[in-house]
């Protein structure tokens, strides 16, 4: 049942590390491969080990330990016929030492050169024993380790010792060692250490503070340990690294169909954007929406789509232009109309002129009845609180403030606000007001620029400095139209050059956002724009709940089938 619902599990959304950890559960309760009535069994094996303990006592090698006992409880399942329940104090000896000459070349081996993943081999380099054979914990070939300290432990660190310079070695402190005694398989003990059942019991006793928790020596050498016969050991392994090669294709399947689907999706919308008109784009449209079940068959690719439709609406390429609408030309003389009024009044001042717009700046060929005009000379763009301030503040009053955080694309998370002290004289300076767009300063690269609107959403807040405020100047103003075309591909671009940048943060000054070329619809044209833009975005949104929900789906099912096979 397994083996044919493989396609299920590889599929389904983390159903190759599932599947992993399956194998080897299944693997330490004798259900991977058949029992062989003729092999030795396991307490035949307990007896030969015994007997080679007393030989290392009597010659000084060990000391004389006992095991501790396995309570009824403990045995938390059925063992197959000719297995035993033992422990890994019983089947070897815990933290052994080496005895070798000073001179004598080991291998040393650090924590980071230890793997997680069960057919991977740890890293060695070559050191005199005499530099590692104090201070460090001491193995030989053969042994097996198993990390002690968080987050290690938990991540499945673990490995056999093989290929050592002359057989011996030492490394990490962070290491409880077992040596396998009887011929068991030491690869048989690591898919052990591996399962998750000894992972999450293990966590959980773990002790010490935060961040330097460790697993108890106790645990290690005295957790239940499922023997097999020797031989049935062997067939475990063999067939435990067959399945996790297996397992590695499947994971190697998976990457390049994803890489695939997604460079066939970058291609194919990347047509849809290269059109330069909206003939061209129907043309276009038709020839790939056929095939729109294949290339829309997981999230990643709606979100392509969605980014492709922003970009193409900002173009003018989604609706259709009417001869009737008022040009933007028409738009523009009404808020320098208007900015003229309000600086007379005294309401505004008069900013420094900002450049011509030359040829190479302009990302695309606009629309009839279009214009292209600098951001700074369509809004009111001003900064917002500094923080700290030291100077004495008159008639203080405290407020809930937007920060970079609270400003995320197309909405605002308001769940965790902070307030500062403002005077009653600056609340008009500061304060957002409704429709007002919010804009980031920067940080790392996907918050420059990030654009969203005020909608009321308290009684009264004001921003920051890091997050720019930018508010239309007269009522022929979409706010919405302005959200939309900072948000796309073409705004974030220019951001991300002119941005001022260091090793892994960015930010744009107000002279940069004030420089942002920006496209001018005519106003009818706008709204007609963000309707079928909302219109579109609501349609991904509810194609990538039902994908999410369908993976979801499928991930459920794999899950049941895994608890199914390891009952």
């Amino acid at each position: 049942m397994l083996l044919s619902n493989l396609n299920l599990l590889a599929t389904a959304s983390g159903g190759v590390a599932r599947l992993r950890e399956l194998i080897l559960t299944l693997a330490v309760q004798g259900k991977l491969v058949p029992q062989d009535a003729s092999d030795e069994p396991a307490s035949v094996l307990l007896a030969k080990i015994r007997a080679e303990k007393d030989w290392l006592v009597a010659e000084g090698k060990i000391k004389r330990d006992k095991p501790a006992e396995i309570a009824k409880e403990e045995k938390v399942f059925e063992l197959p016929v000719g297995w035993e329940w033992s422990t890994l104090a019983t089947v070897g000896v815990i933290n052994p030492r080496n005895d070798a000459s000073d001179d004598v070349m080991a291998s040393f081996v650090q924590m980071s050169s230890i793997p997680v993943a069960f057919s991977d081999a740890h890293i060695t380099e070559p050191r005199p024993w005499r530099d590692i054979k104090s201070g460090f914990t001491q193995f030989a070939e053969g042994d097996v380790g198993v990390a002690k300290i968080t987050p290690c432990f938990e991540n499945g660190k673990s490995t056999v010792f093989q290929n050592l310079s002359n057989c011996i070695g030492a490394g990490t402190t962070e290491l409880h060692i077992v040596r396998p005694l009887g011929g068991i398989a030491p690869r048989y003990v690591l898919l052990f250490l591996k399962t998750p059942r000894f992972l999450v019991e293990g966590e959980a006793a773990m002790t010490g503070s935060a961040g330097q928790k460790r697993l108890p020596r106790s645990y290690f050498e005295n957790k239940p340990f499922p023997l097999p016969p020797l031989t049935e050991q062997s067939r475990i392994v063999t067939r435990v690294e067959e399945l996790m090669r297996l397992c590695d294709a499947l994971e190697a399947k998976g990457r390049l169909e994803a890489a695939q689907h997604a460079q066939l999706v970058s291609t194919l919308l990347a047509t849809l954007t290269e059109s330069a008109t909206p003939e061209a784009l129907a043309e276009n449209w038709q020839r790939i929406a056929t095939h729109f079940d294949l290339l829309l068959d997981r999230p990643e690719a709606v979100d392509a789509l969605e980014q492709t439709l922003l970009q193409l609406a900002v173009r003018g390429l989604l609706v259709p232009q009417d001869p009737a609408d008022e040009p933007a030309s028409a738009l523009l003389q009404k808020i320098r109309a208007e900015k003229d009024r309000l600086i007379a009044e005294g309401k505004i001042k008069r900013d420094k002129p900002l450049p011509p717009i030359a040829d190479d700046e302009m990302p695309f060929e606009l629309p009839r009845g279009w214009e292209w005009l600098r951001f700074g000379d369509v809004a009111l763009i001003s900064s917002g609180v500094t923080l700290g301030r030291k100077t004495p503040i008159a008639s203080p009053i405290l407020l809930p403030y937007l920060r970079v955080a609270n400003v995320q694309r197309w909405h605002l998370n308001l769940a965790s606000m902070k307030e500062v002290v403002i005077g009653r004289t600056e609340l008009e300076r500061f304060q957002i007001s409704d429709g007002d767009l919010l804009i980031t300063e920067g940080g790392d690269w996907d918050k420059v620029g990030r654009t969203a609107i005020w909608r009321n959403e308290l009684p009264t807040c004001v921003h920051q400095n890091h997050v720019f405020k930018a508010r239309g100047t007269s009522t022929d103003w979409n706010p919405v139209w302005a959200e939309l075309y900072l948000n796309s591909a073409i705004a974030r671009s220019y951001f991300a050059s002119a941005a001022k940048q260091t090793t892994n943060l960015a930010s744009i000054n107000m002279t940069q956002l004030k420089n942002c070329v920006f496209p001018i619809p005519p106003l009818a044209e706008q709204s007609r724009i963000v309707a079928r833009v909302e219109s579109l975005r609501r349609l991904c949104a509810d194609l990538r709940q039902r994908l999410t929900a369908s993976q979801t789906t499928q991930a459920h099912l794999a899950e049941a089938l895994v608890e199914t096979a390891g009952a």
